[in-house]
């Protein structure tokens, strides 16, 4: 049987791992596939640089027509990350009638949509299992093993930076910035991380997420986002206190024909499963109308687990060509986009205010709640010890964006609020 023949694209921490991966896993790869599978080229841009894998340096190439033109390569795997270039590549590979696995989240985010229809027109296979939660097979489970249901709301952490920084701080108590250099001295976290911890990189996977699970194009501008950046160690001791733990939560919710997809920090009841996935493991709970509640958990990055994830999208592939069969699993979105307004979008909140010192100021606050119909479901009131204020924490029963907004200014406008220090998204019931 002729060996399957792949191009790779990027040798670094993830690339490095596909290639121990198909090394090391020959007989393995063998049983599923009945074939050899090897890597003929890898697009590096030094080929002289030093690697902790010993490479053949023929192998190593700088140009990508190399890999792109080459009659006898039949898959392209990319790990090497970028976006317009990248997807230049990716459509031509295609054109030339090669399958592509990638795990670039942020070009599928950006433009799946256009590279899954040059997929389908060109009969191809375009896999992207590694681009969401590393090692977690939730877009398989998304695609194949919960087809048959109507999924209703996916909740995730799936950005393990933020979660790592969430949880240092949490548990010892440290300072936002002395974590973040942790985090970096790590590796978990970029020399400019923004992306994560802005929520950004969280946003594009939700996107994708959303896009599979409600069978509906949903695109990043379609996400609301905000990150950690501003949270306190007030903030989640606060919430600690009142039985709430603090994750950047990535939430994508169905009701009817319409959908809210949003990243934002959220403190979740200490009771709920997603409160205890800790440092930098990524979880997912998908709820789905006959399955109910599933929960995915795993490493959602490093260069191993992505790389499983990557090679068993090498696995699909070659199964397809056996059966010949590339190219039919691509399912356009069934369903055309329809995005909830702020005033279907319900959820609980915390809310944490320094106010004056003074008898009546809760009394005019909850005047304001009420006018809105909005109750609370806790109060804390402490003193501030400096310029006679008041700190009052409360959070909500549900309200709608819409509600919640409309008192957030009437706050803002009142005499005896000195200033609104924090809100977040609450989930679930606390203890």
């Amino acid at each position: 049987m002729n060996p399957i023949s792949v191009g790779l694209l990027g040798l670094g921490t993830v690339g490095t791992g596909v290639v121990k991966i198909i090394e090391n896993h020959q007989d393995k790869l063998m049983h599923q596939v009945g074939c050899p599978v090897k890597i003929k080229k890898i697009l590096v841009q030094d080929p002289a640089k030093a690697r902790t894998l010993d490479i053949d340096k023929t192998m190593l190439t700088t140009n990508p027509d190399d890999i792109i033109l080459d009659p006898e390569i039949d898959v392209v795997i990319e790990v090497m990350g970028g976006i317009d270039d990248t997807k230049g590549i990716l459509i031509e590979a295609m054109k030339g009638k090669k399958h592509v696995v990638t795990a670039n989240k942020d070009l599928m985010a950006l433009h799946g949509s256009e590279l899954l229809t040059v997929a389908y027109e060109n009969q191809c296979d375009l896999f992207y299992e590694a681009s969401v939660a590393g090692g977690i097979p939730i877009l398989r489970s998304l695609v194949d093993g919960l087809s048959s249901d109507r999924i209703i709301k996916m909740m995730g952490i799936v950005n393990g930076t933020t979660n790592y920084i969430l949880t240092k701080m949490s548990k010892e108590g440290r300072a936002y910035e002395d974590v973040l250099k942790d985090a970096q001295d790590l590796g978990f976290a970029e020399a400019d991380p923004t992306s994560d911890v802005e929520g950004l990189d969280a946003a594009r996977k939700m996107a994708i997420l959303a896009t599979l699970g409600f069978s509906m194009k949903v695109d990043l501008d379609d996400v609301k986002v905000s990150g950690i950046s501003a949270v306190t160690d007030d903030d989640l001791r606060y919430g600690k206190q009142l039985g709430y733990t603090m994750k950047l939560i990535g939430f994508a919710h169905r009701e009817g024909e319409k959908v809210e997809v949003s990243v934002a920090p959220t403190l979740l009841s200490d009771s709920h499963p997603l409160a205890s996935v800790q440092n930098e493991y990524n979880a997912v709970y998908v709820y789905g109308e006959a399955v109910g509640e599933t929960m995915f958990y795993g490493p959602g990055a490093g260069s191993l687990p992505t790389a499983t994830a990557v090679v068993s999208d090498l696995v699909g592939v070659i199964k397809n060509l056996r059966l010949g069969v590339n190219g039919r699993s691509a399912v356009t979105p069934q369903y055309p986009k329809q995005l909830k307004d702020d005033c279907e979008k319900f959820s609980k909140y915390f809310l944490r205010l320094h106010v004056q010192d003074e008898v009546g100021v809760f009394a005019e606050i909850t005047s304001i709640f009420a006018s809105f119909g909005v109750s609370f479901e806790k109060i804390l009131q402490l003193p501030v010890k400096k310029n006679e204020t008041a700190e009052i924490v409360l959070v909500t029963h549900r309200a709608s964006v819409t509600s919640y907004k409309q008192i957030l200014t009437e706050l803002e406008n009142l005499k005896a609020v000195k200033k609104i220090k924090s809100s977040y998204r609450v989930e679930g019931n606390s203890l």
